[in-house]
């Protein structure tokens, strides 16, 4: 396989650390004014965006920005511990999330598209079930996610 024909990971074809730095900055921007999910975010750390983005580009292969400055997997299911999300806001969280993406110019390829939203709504519906009450913190250290392309195998070339 040649330079060319290489394919990039989900970070890189989104356009990295920064790009998607810039979506998550967005979207919290957002998210006070929201009915739904502003609640949710009312005590919201001023890093809360750029940790996000962290963990976004790590699981989407750009590195390991996130895990490098002591983030961990298990850390990230811990705060969602005990919040009891409902469908709702897990929906409403998407949907937002989805408006920012077209606001800050994320790919709209059909493949990256996939790739995007399948894993916010495999990570939205994880958040989901471990925040519900009775939820235990997460034993050892899970390993990061790691998301890919999936059945498309790449981005759309034309």
């Amino acid at each position: 396989m040649t330079d060319s024909t290489a394919i990039p990971t989900l970070s890189a074809w989104a356009g990295g650390e920064e790009r998607i730095a810039a979506l998550t900055a967005r979207f919290y921007q957002r998210v006070p004014a929201d009915p739904v999910i502003g609640p949710v975010f009312a005590n919201m750390d001023p890093r809360h965006a750029a940790h996000v983005a962290s963990f976004i580009a790590e699981v989407f292969g750009g590195g390991t920005p996130y895990t490098d400055h002591g983030g961990s997997h298990s850390g990230m299911i811990a705060r969602h511990l005990g919040r009891a999300l409902t469908e709702a806001q897990r929906k409403r969280w998407i949907e937002l999330m989805l408006e920012t993406a077209d606001e800050v110019g994320l790919p709209s390829d059909p493949e990256f598209r996939a790739a995007f939203v399948g894993y916010l709504e495999w990570g939205t519906r994880i958040a989901v079930i471990n925040s519900q009450p009775g939820v235990a913190a997460p034993k050892g250290n899970p390993p990061m996610p790691v998301w890919g392309w999936g059945p498309p195998g790449g981005p759309y070339r034309g």
